[in-house]
């Protein structure tokens, strides 16, 4: 895939951004009670908050950096064969990841290879994005999907680095917001060499925002590899559930817990050793989902505190962080979280890709394409409200077959490699300097 040239960076802000660099300027002072009151709320690493400030923790290795910016956890778990695609094809390359958030952090400390660099994003402020980008000096900046810090992007653009987007992601919600602002989008994507759209309604509304060139690789979360369980403790979990029937809630939100509880109340009239497993999506929220289930008079469990799965126990809360393949191996149904509060729907592919029948709710943005796929194949169940999605979960642990056979159409979806990694890979390796050719030995030794 070839890419186009970087472009000038000679440009004028337009007005919006102009007055948007203004008003970051003058909040300078409110910015530390900002972080001490995130910190508060568990939302920064008291250890490692001056990265907040692009004050480096880790020292810049010589060579070429790569700096890619994922905002969260899926952004950032997406981004992991891409990291490895980029080092396998030029050894010179190194690689900086930034995400903003204190959860993806912890778990790209267990992800991340060694040699790749991990920092916390830093705020969009010019002092902070002139001092990160002074001190690391990147070869080029990646950023994923739709989040877009003007400072940042401009500061990077004025000093040559060149700009990609890749995996874009602009839902219809986000379009009409940033519609508010026309100049100010045009103005940031124009800022970007590369463009690549994770799917043909993202690459329609980017460009009507004003991006000129885009390209279409495919999804990179299509991509993924199956998520990682640990083996001994899979089996000792399957030990303890024995023969139990069970569906999970997976990557749920605030509301969607409550609709977990009352599936379980009203399948548990007819199925007594139910058991619900529940895997919020911020772990973190674990102490307040246990309590709002035990004032329902469930019996509750939870993993962070290390509590067992018993005979009496009706839901299991999995809030830890980076165990969700552990689940998706340990249930047949799976329901797919932020489908049904106002959150966009989360990634179906990791489910499907180990052998998961889907259920969703009826808000899909994030993923309008795939979910849609999932459905014309017959692999995905939609549910509006807490009784239709009893009635689904009801439906497959009743009748096998159907369980069965949409799990393995879900799955069949999910192993179509569209070779998204590959074509990303390509396209900014492309935006790079060659790498310069290794001198042999006989050189030297004639040197």
């Amino acid at each position: 895939m070839t890419s186009p040239a970087p472009r000038s960076s000679s440009r004028h802000a337009s007005f919006g951004l102009a007055a948007y660099r203004l008003v970051t300027r003058a909040v300078r002072p409110a910015i530390p009670l900002l972080l001490a009151a995130r910190m508060r709320r568990g939302k920064e690493d008291a250890h490692r908050l001056a990265e907040r400030c692009g004050i480096a923790s880790r020292e810049r290795p010589h060579g070429r950096l790569v700096w890619i910016h994922a905002a969260s956890v899926g952004e950032s778990l997406s981004v992991l064969p891409l990291i490895g695609k980029l080092t396998t094809a030029r050894d010179d390359l190194h690689v900086l990841l930034t995400t903003g958030t204190v959860t993806s952090a912890r778990l790209m400390a267990e992800r991340l290879p060694e040699e790749v660099l991990h920092q916390f994003a830093v705020l969009d402020h010019p002092e902070y994005t002139a001092r990160f980008l002074d001190y690391w000096k990147p070869d080029l900046a990646v950023w994923v999907e739709s989040e877009f810090w003007p400072n940042l992007i401009v500061a990077t653009h004025e000093r040559h680095i060149p700009l990609a987007l890749v995996n874009a992601r602009i839902t219809e919600k986000s379009f009409r917001g940033w519609q508010r602002f026309p100049a100010m989008i045009a103005d940031l994507l124009g800022r970007f060499s590369l463009v690549l759209a994770q799917d043909a309604a993202s690459a329609r509304r980017l460009r009507a925002l004003g991006a000129a060139e885009i390209g279409t690789p495919g999804n990179l979360k299509h991509d993924a590899a199956p998520l990682a369980a640990d083996e001994t403790e899979l089996q000792r979990l399957r030990a303890a559930i024995g023969t139990r029937p069970l569906w999970l809630a997976s990557n749920t939100h605030d509301g969607e817990e409550a609709i977990a509880a009352e599936v379980h109340e009203r399948l548990s009239l007819a199925r007594p050793d139910l058991l619900t497993l529940v895997v919020p999506r911020h772990p973190a929220r674990g102490g307040a989902i246990a309590a709002m289930l035990k004032k329902r008079g469930l019996n509750v469990a939870r993993r962070a505190e290390g509590d067992a799965i018993t005979a009496s126990t009706h839901v299991y809360i999995a809030d830890t962080l980076g165990e969700l393949g552990l689940f998706y191996r340990l249930a047949r149904i799976a329901f797919i979280g932020g489908t049904m509060a106002d959150i966009g729907g989360h990634n179906p592919f990791e489910a499907a890709r180990l052998h998961c029948a889907l259920i969703a709710g009826p808000v899909s943005f994030n993923f309008d394409e795939a979910y849609s796929a999932f459905e014309q194949a017959d692999a995905m169940i939609r549910a509006a409200d807490a009784p239709m999605l009893a009635s689904a979960v009801e439906r497959l642990l009743t009748d096998e077959e159907e369980c069965e056979r949409r799990a393995a159409a879900a799955e069949r979806i999910a192993a179509r490699s569209n070779g998204a990694v590959e074509r990303t890979a390509e396209a900014l390796l492309s935006l790079l300097p060659p790498q310069a050719p290794a001198r042999s030995g006989g050189a030297l030794a004639h040197a």
